[in-house]
C-alpha cells in the first residue's frame, strides 16, 4: 500500500483506500495560505477513483480545479464522458493521460484514437489545451528501448491570460520518473501574501536556523548508501528537510 506523504504548511487532499484501491494515482496539495478561499474535495460530483475535483470560493463565486489520472484503458476519460454533469468556471484541468499524440509531442509521429475524446471533453467544459513555453517531455525513462514522451498535459478556461502559457521543468522531477508543470494563475496568486522575513546575524534564531537542518542530516547514515533505492531514500529525507526549512 502506498501511502500519501503529508507536507508541511499544505493541505492535502485525496481519495481514502479501500480494499479495491490500494494506491492512489491523484492527490492533490494546496498551499495553506490560501485555506481562506475554502477549498473542498467534492466526491459527490465526480465519484472516480483516479479523478478529483476541487472547488474553492472568489468574490461570491465558485470555482473548480481538476486533477486526474488516466490509465491506458482511458477509463477516467470515459467515465467523464458518460457522466452527464453541467459544471461552470472550472479554470483548469491538468494530469497525466497516458496519450501520446503528435499533436502535444512533437518528437512522436502517430496520431491517438484517444485524442479526440481527450479535447472533445475539455471542449464541453469550455477548456483548452495549453501548449508549453518549452516542448519538452514530461515523462523520462530510466531504460534504453522506450523514448521519453509527453503524456501530462494542461486545459485552461478560454480567454484565460495564461493559455500556451505553462512550463516544464525536468531539473525539478529529483527522482520522479515526471517533470512538474507550472503555471501562474491570477485569481489565485493575488491571494499568496509574500512576506520578507530578515534572520538577524549572530541572533538566536540564526543559529537554530543553521543547527535544525545539520541535526537532520548528521543522522543520515551515508555507509547504507550502497545502491540506487538507498540513495534515493537519502536525497527525499534531504529535500523535505530543505522543504520544511523554506516553507
Amino acid at each position: 500500500m502506498v501511502r500519501v506523504p503529508n507536507r508541511p504548511n499544505w493541505i492535502t487532499f485525496s481519495r481514502s483506500f479501500s480494499k479495491e484501491n490500494d494506491s492512489l494515482r491523484v492527490v492533490t496539495y494546496i498551499n495553506t495560505r490560501l485555506s481562506s478561499l475554502h477549498f473542498l474535495l467534492h466526491k459527490d460530483i465526480f465519484n472516480h477513483w483516479n479523478i478529483s475535483l476541487i472547488s474553492f470560493f472568489n468574490n461570491n463565486s465558485i470555482f473548480f480545479l481538476i486533477n486526474i489520472y488516466s490509465d491506458l484503458s482511458q477509463l477516467a476519460l470515459k467515465y467523464l464522458k458518460s457522466t452527464e454533469v453541467i459544471i461552470n468556471n472550472i479554470l483548469i484541468i491538468i494530469g497525466d493521460f497516458n496519450i501520446r499524440d503528435n499533436f502535444w509531442d512533437l518528437n512522436y509521429p502517430h496520431h491517438s484514437i484517444h485524442n479526440n475524446l481527450l479535447i472533445e471533453i475539455a471542449d464541453s467544459i469550455h477548456l483548452g489545451l495549453s501548449f508549453p513555453l518549452n516542448y519538452i517531455s514530461t515523462r523520462y525513462l530510466d531504460n534504453n528501448q522506450d523514448s521519453n514522451s509527453v503524456i501530462d498535459l494542461m486545459f485552461l478556461r478560454y480567454g484565460s491570460e495564461e493559455l500556451d502559457n505553462h512550463s516544464i521543468y525536468p531539473d525539478w522531477r529529483l527522482v520522479s520518473n515526471y517533470a512538474p508543470l507550472t503555471i501562474s494563475i491570477p485569481i489565485l496568486e493575488k491571494y499568496i501574501q509574500t512576506k520578507k522575513h530578515t534572520i538577524i546575524k549572530d541572533s538566536d534564531e540564526e543559529k537554530k536556523f543553521i543547527s535544525e537542518p545539520i541535526k537532520s542530516f548528521n543522522v543520515i547514515d551515508t555507509f547504507n548508501i550502497t545502491n540506487t533505492n538507498s540513495l534515493k531514500s537519502s536525497v527525499q529525507f534531504i529535500t523535505h528537510v530543505i522543504e520544511s526549512l523554506w516553507a
